[in-house]
């Protein structure tokens, strides 16, 4: 008689409900996967079979076939290996059909039966709850990641066995209740700005930058503090609300780079991939398209040093994600989309030796090598960047003293308000989360210029050939400096601090 267990794929970042049917046919003994399976789901036979024996149980000899639904959605993964063992299970009547109703199942089976830990939990227990299901079981290492999704009963498996001693009720399987002690560590721990010496203007920048999620880049000398002030800036960013949290969860469990028993990300993501990334790794791709670098940063970070050695089709690709806070994948079968609304903070040298206007170290580059250099980083990507600023040289003095700067806690204090001014403005724009992501709609409303800064924009769009897009992005950056300074209006300072981040580099005329 036939068997039917419920389990999930994930397909992009959502869930997708998949039916598991088995029953028997004529044949010789074997067991048969149809339902556009995978490699790694047509090895569950031999896994299924021998966690099924190990379990204390009997695997009927039988020819058995087993049907993913639907047909349409490409299963990949071990996460079937436990609802097809379930399904075997019943279908020979170890079980009855009615202990399994109303729930979902997933986990990979190792040979003695062990439950092992599955990808992208998440969206599987929310896609569960969406459906209308009531209980799932997953592995005893993902229970906590499921149990973010309310209304939802999570049971916690560790085995085969432990599971069947659930359904038959002779050892009940607790629902997973979170804790305190769910609470992980950070993912990663940054540099406090009161322990950088110096760079006060460049601190003032990103101070700026996290106050409104402005992309920043930083153009130095070697050794200046570039990397040091980029890894400060997570310490300065607001705290993720609840909802972003679940965002960045997501994706990490899609991508299976949730840290060991961390259930819920709390810090915002930075992320530091090297120069020969590959453009799907930084976008994202593959015949199965996966989350790429933007995608694991949303809601934080990416930071890319030696901004010029990344190829350039691995830059140019970034444009698209960095306007539209999404990047999608196109594939013959269909299209996906991840989201990707990330800062972006880049680091550069300023010309291949490295000390092109340093104070102290003479620049050994011709004219024309620092000039195609710099024209590794194109126009329009450079226009998408709304501040740009040099690192100078540390001298001796600051370094050698024993005063510290203001600490990130402090600076926190100050753009964790001007995000709170920003949350207040957009309470009927829930796309809109700070001040970088308005609209040309919202721009109208919301960043008017007075007379006196009227005047000084038309200077400045006539003397610095300023594009359409970088005019936006000025009255953005200028609405986010007048709300660290508290003002409802923007002024002519806060415009004229924004106009000062523009471009500074030898080919560059916006």
């Amino acid at each position: 008689m036939l068997s039917r267990v419920y389990s999930c794929a994930v397909v992009g970042l959502e869930g997708v409900i998949v039916e598991v049917e088995v029953d028997y046919t004529n044949g010789l003994p074997a067991v048969i996967i149809v339902g556009l399976p995978d490699a790694a789901v047509q090895e569950s036979r031999e896994r299924v079979q021998t966690a099924v024996k190990n379990a204390g149980l009997h695997f009927p000899r039988h020819r058995i076939v087993v049907n993913l639904s639907p047909a349409s959605i490409r299963k990949e993964g071990p996460a079937y290996d436990l609802p097809i063992a379930l399904g075997v299970v019943i279908l020979a009547g170890f079980l009855p059909h009615e202990t399994i109703e109303g729930a979902i199942v997933v986990g990979e089976l190792s040979l003695d039966g062990v439950v092992r830990h599955t990808r992208g939990v998440l969206p599987m227990a929310a896609a569960a709850r969406a459906n209308g299901f009531k209980r799932m079981f997953v592995p005893e290492a993902d229970a906590g990641e499921a149990a973010l999704i309310p209304d939802l009963e999570v049971y916690p498996v560790k085995s085969l066995a432990h599971l069947y001693g659930h359904l038959t009720g002779r050892e009940p399987i607790q629902p997973y209740q979170p804790s305190e002690a769910d609470s992980p560590d950070p993912l990663f721990t940054p540099t406090d700005f009161a322990e950088i010496k110096g760079q006060e203007h460049v601190k003032r920048a990103l101070e700026v930058a996290a106050a409104g999620g402005h992309n920043v880049l930083m153009v130095g000398s070697p050794g200046a503090g570039k990397t040091l002030l980029a890894r400060a800036m997570p310490g300065i960013l607001p705290e993720m609300s609840i909802e972003e949290s679940l965002d960045v969860t997501r994706i990490f469990s899609v991508a299976d780079q949730l840290p060991p028993e961390t259930a819920l990300i709390k810090q915002r993501p930075f992320r530091a991939p090297h120069h020969t990334i590959s453009h799907a790794g930084l976008v994202g791709g593959g015949n199965i398209p996966k989350p790429g670098e933007i995608s694991l940063a949303h809601r934080g970070v990416l930071f890319l040093d030696e901004f010029p050695e990344f190829g350039p089709r691995v830059l140019e690709v970034m444009r698209q994600p960095m306007e539209d806070k999404v990047v999608t994948i196109s594939r013959a079968k269909g299209s996906l989309t991840f989201s990707a609304n990330f800062q972006l903070i880049a680091a550069m040298n300023p010309c291949p030796c490295g000390y092109f206007g340093d104070s102290q170290k003479p620049c050994t580059c011709a004219p024309a090598m620092v000039t195609k250099y710099q024209k590794r980083i194109s126009g329009p990507l450079l226009d998408r960047i709304d501040i740009h600023i040099e690192v100078p040289r540390v001298d001796y003095e600051k370094l050698s003293g024993d005063r510290l700067g203001e600490t990130s806690d402090s600076i926190r204090k100050r753009v964790q308000t001007a995000r709170d001014i920003q949350n207040r403005r957009f309470t009927n724009s829930p796309d809109v989360i700070c001040n970088a992501d308005m609209r040309i709609g919202e721009v109208r409303q919301f960043c008017k210029l007075q007379p006196e800064g009227q005047s000084l924009m038309r200077a400045a769009m006539s003397q610095l050939n300023l594009s359409a897009r970088a005019y936006h992005r000025i009255l953005k950056l200028s609405r986010t400096i007048a709300d660290l300074a508290g003002s409802e209006e923007i002024q002519s300072p806060h415009l004229a601090e924004a106009l000062q981040y523009r471009p500074k580099l030898m080919h560059s005329t916006m």
